[in-house]
């Protein structure tokens, strides 16, 4: 991962502060962990990653890399009844493609497994552990409230004896779903709830992606957490905001086995404006139909963007924007499409094409050229083009008008304008169908006002962009805007009304020039004067180019 603000500890000052890294500053100087620092990224495999996970995991990795440490994948693959090898894939290659290096330290909390139920059966040696007979409704209601203490379970002082033969017997598959658990022994009058015996172990006889039939009881996330970061010598456990209550209760775990103890830090995760982060609203999202899938460029969803045309530097560079923070707060959408724009800028080659083209005949020119055009104003290493052009051209539609309102400075009738790297030329007829809708422009063209010739001295306040209709080649564009109508679609009820039915529109009948016809999936361009684009990796083929609009100019070139 391209450093992005963060320079490491041979250089404190250029690194970008926040509370993580003072925290972690003041452990260095009383040499606690022995100076080493070893963080991880621990999702669960029941769903594609989204740019909240991207934050964390640049976090994470960023955290080790400039403190020299080490950084794990770790798959927290503990609930066999949601989690899949397609999520496991998708991840891995989502944490490559952020440049967060894992070397061969892809680790999986169903590997500890053995190791996670010898500790379960020491804490009910001690005492501290019992098997429940009540069911999750009865659990959830013997709970308590936040005024009121929770109520001690029937099944809590059974013996020890008891309890490890009705362990072992969960253990070896005797008992259905949901009849038994095992509860940690701690405090059903605690004022935290999550302390008031929580479970720790559930029945669940499904097969696991990675395990198989070996299991038929799993360990709860809260049991898991702290015992697989203890396992791999986690020093710092860096968490979202939602885990601070649950932070007692993985103390108390580990306390009670005597084991390494990392030390938790909290941080504020990522709400995004317009968008929905629940992964159990995103699956209802792509089961539903409502999308194109985990990567439909509409998700927030790492794989969403990379398939719209972000980059992963854009994404490291919003993270490191948006900062680390102690609360929740919204961030505003508009920070993101920001950070791709301004990266984009400085390496996306300038392309012309036309979205929904009207033809133009200029009826004086004749023959063809080849005419120079810049790839990137802002990278001179990137050199410059050839484009044909010939006496027959598409334009954007909207580039003319019969009527034009004030201040409208593109193709009139009888009016002139400069076409992007060639001539002015002046519409003299307009051409119509039977519906009057408008089908084609005749115009003329000065020859004396070729761009860049120097031999005129005419101006004209519009320049618009154009493509030779001989040699254009095919393309659909899919212009993809924001999937909700509202800042906070998750903070309503009724999300899926909030959906903005015309979040893709796809034009089928797109004019691009010919330099695009070699291009490849993922290849990102401007469009002049229309945004930026990406090819598309999934429909794209040898037959046909498909364009996903990443984002809008903020700015049209200047002429």
């Amino acid at each position: 991962m391209n450093d992005t603000g963060s320079k490491g500890m041979n250089n404190p000052e250029g690194r970008s502060k926040n509370f993580i890294y003072e925290i972690i500053d003041d452990d260095m100087k009383i040499n606690k962990w022995e100076a080493k620092v070893h963080t991880r990224f621990p999702p669960e495999p029941n769903g594609y990653l989204h740019i909240g996970h991207a934050k964390s995991i640049c976090l994470n990795y960023g955290i080790a890399r400039d403190y020299n440490g080490k950084f794990n994948l770790r798959f927290d693959d503990t609930n066999p009844e949601k989690e899949e090898q397609e999520y496991v894939d998708s991840i891995i290659e989502d944490v490559k493609w952020l440049g967060a290096d894992f070397e061969d330290r892809i680790l999986y909390g169903s590997d500890y497994f053995e190791q996670m139920y010898q500790w379960a059966i020491e804490l009910i040696k001690k005492g501290k552990a019992y098997v429940c007979d009540l069911n999750s409704d009865e659990i959830r209601s013997s709970r308590g409230t936040l005024t009121e203490p929770g109520k001690n379970s029937p099944f809590r002082n059974r013996s020890v004896e008891e309890n490890m033969d009705l362990f072992e017997r969960m253990r070896k598959g005797e008992f259905p779903n949901g009849t038994k658990t095992l509860r940690a022994k701690i405090d059903m009058a605690s004022p935290n709830i999550n302390l008031r015996d929580p479970i720790m172990y559930r029945i669940v006889h499904e097969e696991h992606h990675r395990q198989g039939s070996d299991w038929c009881i799993y360990p709860t996330y809260d049991w898991a957490h702290g015992n697989e970061d203890s396992i791999e010598g986690i020093t710092h456990s860096i968490c979202t905001l939602e885990f601070e209550n649950h932070r007692p209760l993985y103390d108390w775990f580990l306390d009670q086995l005597g084991v390494h103890h990392p030390q938790q830090i909290e941080f504020a995760r990522l709400n995004l404006s317009y968008t929905v982060m629940s992964k159990r609203r995103l699956l209802q999202l792509v089961k539903e139909g409502y999308v194109d899938g985990w990567d439909d460029p509409r998700m927030p969803t790492i794989s969403g963007y990379r398939r719209r045309g972000y980059t992963p530097e854009s994404i490291r560079n919003f993270a490191e924007i948006i900062g680390v923070a102690k609360r929740d707060a919204l961030t505003d959408i508009a920070l993101l499409e920001y950070a791709i724009r301004d990266d984009l800028n400085k390496h996306a080659n300038r392309v012309m094409a036309v979205l929904k083209p009207l033809k133009v005949v200029i009826t004086n020119y004749t023959g063809e050229e080849e005419l120079e055009a810049v790839n990137n104003p802002e990278n001179i290493e990137a050199g410059t083009r050839r484009v044909p052009f010939c006496n027959e051209l598409y334009i954007e539609q909207n580039d003319f008008m019969e009527n034009p309102p004030k201040g409208f400075h593109r193709l009139i009738p009888g009016g002139e304008v400069r076409l992007r790297y060639a001539y002015i030329i002046k519409c003299k007829e307009v051409i119509k169908n039977e519906k009057g809708e408008v089908i084609e422009l005749r115009c003329s063209y000065d020859p004396e006002t070729k761009s860049g010739s120097g031999t005129s001295t005419k101006k004209v306040k519009g320049v618009i962009h154009w493509v030779s209709a001989k040699h254009a080649v095919d393309a659909e564009v899919r212009l993809y805007d924001r999937l909700f109508t509202v800042e906070n679609p998750g903070a309503d009820e009724d999300w899926l009304s909030k959906i903005y039915p015309n979040s893709l529109e796809i034009i089928n009948n797109a004019k691009v020039e010919p330099s695009l016809k070699s291009s490849k999936p993922l290849d990102k361009f401007q469009f002049e004067r229309m945004g930026y684009f990406c090819v598309d990796q999934k429909y794209t083929t040898k037959e046909k180019l498909v364009f996903n609009r990443t984002v809008t100019l903020k700015d049209s070139w200047k002429k």
